[in-house]
């Protein structure tokens, strides 16, 4: 019986993978029958529109005064022309592509699900006994002031654990006050609050090998996302403190700053600095990104990277494990939190025909993705600045990335949302042997790892 229903599953993912190799096919045959001719110059004519709303924004981004807004037009205009001609000619015939396309997507993620194409290790939880005095630390205007209309104080004392809150119109330093904590009995560590505030009581824990609390009453909680927590109510949060678990993740520092999510160099990482940015994001990034992507501001930084020179990108970013590329769905997500390598993204854009080979071409020459236990960020002055998780710093050059194996025990509620997994990535290579095969040869087995 259990044979029966395994040979009815492979059946079943066999014809998945014709079904999304047809509509795949279709879904480019269906608008070039359609058109003709003119349906082939259509798709030459979107290709072209792609690359001209890159050579836009880059153009946008460069320069200053009336040309800026110019480009910022043709950058709006021309997409909006591209969808408004194709909608008018292929109006139908694009409706049923664009199904076709979803409908190819759907089969082959379904077909290539249970073969072996996506191994993601989940991250093992461990009993552990709850804590006897907890301590956390919680900033009431995080996030807007969830500390307070969450009423995280309250419940977390209730719980039985002792709440230092920051004084909001002074200046505090939470890593003294963690280590205040430790010396005085405290056998957790929390915080309800930003990432960067996060990753600087997460050291202490981890210094001293106590659990740590994410509490998710920060504005974006990147690090609570990826733990699986409920970034929508902070308070379930507080649950770990009584039906918890621990998870055993790694701890990413930029020389001897913490950071839970990333540090950030180049562009980016000098903008922030700006002290007119918290207020005026955009108008801020507008009036410094033309001197810093021509270079005549800021740093030229050269990062060195698993045997990998990148010499002079624009920005690098260096994250405590790596981040989601391939998947649309999950983009700025991690998988894990313990696979004991930084994630390295670069980028370098020289020019308008760099930033238009950003959209079309597949492999990009300015873009860099790889992971590497050590990172190292030098530059052609002393300082270099930099955005560990969010927060403005200046670094002594070079700076050395590394990252800590399960440096942090995090202590989480038992019972939470968890981390989407991603679907298996299309690989149509695969999809074509598992289509064409009549037995079960083409379908490996199930392995360890989901």
């Amino acid at each position: 019986m259990g044979w029966d229903f395994s040979e009815r599953a492979y059946r079943g993912q066999r014809w998945a993978a014709r079904t999304a190799l047809a509509s795949a096919g279709l879904a480019v045959l269906v608008p070039l029958a359609y058109g003709g001719v003119g349906g082939v110059l259509l798709l030459v004519a979107g290709a072209a529109g792609l690359g001209l709303s890159a050579v836009a924004v880059w153009w946008t981004l460069t320069l200053r005064g009336p040309l800026r807004w110019a480009a910022a037009v043709v950058a709006l205009a021309v997409p909006a022309a591209v969808v408004a001609l194709f909608a008018a000619t292929l109006f139908w015939a694009l409706l049923a592509s664009v199904a076709l396309w979803t409908l190819a997507v759907w089969s082959g993620r379904y077909a290539l699900r249970g073969t072996g194409s996506t191994r993601v290790r989940v991250m093992r939880e461990r009993k552990a006994p709850p804590p006897q005095r907890p301590v956390l630390i919680m900033n009431p205007r995080s996030g807007g002031g969830k500390v307070v209309s969450f009423a995280l104080k309250e419940k977390a004392e209730r719980l039985g654990a002792h709440v230092v809150l920051l004084d909001p119109d002074q200046h505090q330093d939470v890593t003294a006050l963690a280590r205040k904590a430790v010396a005085e009995g405290a056998d957790l560590l929390g915080v309800a609050g930003g990432d960067g505030t996060q990753a600087l009581v997460a050291a202490i824990a981890a210094a001293y090998d106590l659990p740590f609390l994410v509490i998710s009453a920060g504005t974006r909680n990147h690090f609570a996302m990826d733990l699986g927590l409920d970034r929508d109510d902070p308070s379930s949060c507080l649950d770990a403190l009584t039906d918890g678990v621990e998870l055993r993740v790694d701890l990413g520092y930029a020389g001897d700053r913490p950071f839970v999510n990333n540090a950030s160099f180049g562009a980016y990482a000098a903008i922030v600095q700006s002290p007119s940015y918290r207020d005026d994001k955009i108008g801020t990034s507008l009036e410094l990104l033309p001197d810093l992507l021509s270079r005549q501001q800021g740093p030229r930084l050269t990062a060195r990277a698993a045997g990998t020179t990148l010499d002079a990108p624009h920005a690098v970013l260096v994250s405590n494990n790596p981040y989601r590329t391939d998947d649309p769905f999950g983009f700025g997500r991690r998988d894990r939190l313990d696979a004991a390598v930084l994630g390295v993204l670069a980028i370098r854009v020289d020019s308008a025909a760099d930033a238009a080979a950003l959209i079309l071409d597949p492999a990009p020459r300015g873009l860099t993705i790889l992971t590497a236990p050590h990172v190292v960020i030098e530059a052609d002055r002393a300082e270099i600045e930099a955005g560990i998780d969010g927060e403005a710093l200046v670094l002594p050059a070079p700076v050395h990335c590394r990252i800590i194996p399960g440096a942090l025990r995090v202590r989480v509620p038992r019972k939470r949302p968890g981390v989407p997994q991603r679907g298996p990535r299309l690989d149509w290579r695969r999809l074509r042997k598992l289509a064409a095969t009549v037995g079960r040869t083409a379908v490996h087995r199930r392995g360890p790892f989901v």
